[in-house]
């Protein structure tokens, strides 16, 4: 049963600190987020090469395609690369992402073991050119970056794909947190409208507080029946860090923050938004109001250890995630 399904009254939302689409679009997005800043989030090319600058850790980059005419020398951009991601600069939602996990012979294998050819690939690159996935579908440009190598302590909880970890940030102080786990129904990607598991995660420690998937209760993975109470993200202080040091990157005041945690490099910054959505109240069971009402009280200025230090000290929760065959039944 939904956490939301005995709800009903605008009241008992407010009540529980939920926020709405239209508080976030006017009280936070429209106040705190300039929109002259929004292309540097908007395109994952301007992102990736801003991190460079700031020195936060995201997956290299091996190559770009800007015009149909370069879409034939893919081929020699991928050479020397056993496995790689292409994605659109300006795409939303996972759409238009190709990971290829390791190439044999003339094939390039996805994570579901599919088979495509270099004329696939090609391709698809034309198509993201094209604006197929862009935001308004407007003309793009595709991005070639390195295969993230997932930590490996994180491969029971997800099945094809790479988990991420979604962290709102608001006036630099990451305020809210969760993991996307992928699974067989949302074909491998960690997109929680297609069937990823949502994990919340307390922001003391980086350990699981509740799942959800397709909006239901979720105490194990679907797919690998790892349970989900056991699950920890590593170095969850240094993660909580290069999510805050993205305020000073970007100068947004509301964003959500996606990271992977890489087995050699850590925690890395995949891609930034401007808008996050609001579900992330629906995996943590709890809204965000109070911790934002929280975050507008304190002074300006305050150095990102320290805002990443308040977080983990006020925003700290106790799992709500037991083995059900281990809770006792209701007495009659």
């Amino acid at each position: 049963m939904s956490w939301l399904s005995n709800w009903t009254w605008p009241s008992q939302l407010r009540d529980k600190g939920i926020i709405g689409m239209n508080r976030r679009n006017i009280r936070y997005i429209g106040r705190y987020n300039n929109r002259r800043l929004y292309p540097l989030v908007d395109d994952k090319l301007k992102t990736k090469l801003l991190a460079q600058r700031y020195g936060i850790t995201s997956p290299a980059l091996i190559g770009t395609v800007t015009t149909q005419f370069g879409v034939k020398h893919i081929g020699q951009i991928l050479s020397g690369h056993h496995g790689f991601v292409i994605k659109p600069a300006k795409g939303s939602g996972g759409k238009g992402i190709l990971v290829i996990e390791k190439i044999e012979g003339d094939d390039f294998i996805k994570p579901s073991g599919a088979r495509l050819s270099i004329t696939d690939i090609e391709r698809h690159v034309s198509n993201i050119l094209s604006g197929l996935y862009s935001l308004g579908g407007s003309p793009d440009v595709a991005v070639v970056e390195t295969l993230i190598n997932f930590d490996e302590s994180l491969m029971a909880y997800t099945y094809e794909g790479v988990p991420d970890i979604r962290v709102i940030v608001f006036k630099g102080y990451p305020v809210m947190a969760m993991m996307r786990l992928s699974t067989a129904a949302s074909d491998g990607k960690a997109n929680l409208h297609q069937g990823a598991v949502g994990v919340g995660l307390n922001m003391a420690t980086g350990a699981a507080l509740r799942g959800v998937q397709f909006d239901r209760p979720c105490f194990v993975h679907p797919d690998t029946g790892h349970d989900l109470a056991s699950l920890v993200v590593p170095q969850w202080e240094t993660l909580l860090n290069l999510a805050a040091g993205c305020y000073e990157m970007t100068g947004l005041g509301y964003l959500g923050t996606d990271m992977v945690l890489d087995r050699q490099h850590g925690p890395m910054l995949l891609e930034l938004n401007a808008r996050p959505g609001l579900a992330i109240q629906m995996t943590n069971g709890e809204g965000l109001r109070r911790r934002l009402d929280l975050i507008e009280r304190q002074p300006d200025g305050v150095p990102a250890k320290k805002r990443v230090a308040f977080a983990q000290h006020h925003f700290a929760r106790v799992s709500e995630l037991t083995d059900p065959a281990d809770t006792p039944p209701a007495s009659a």
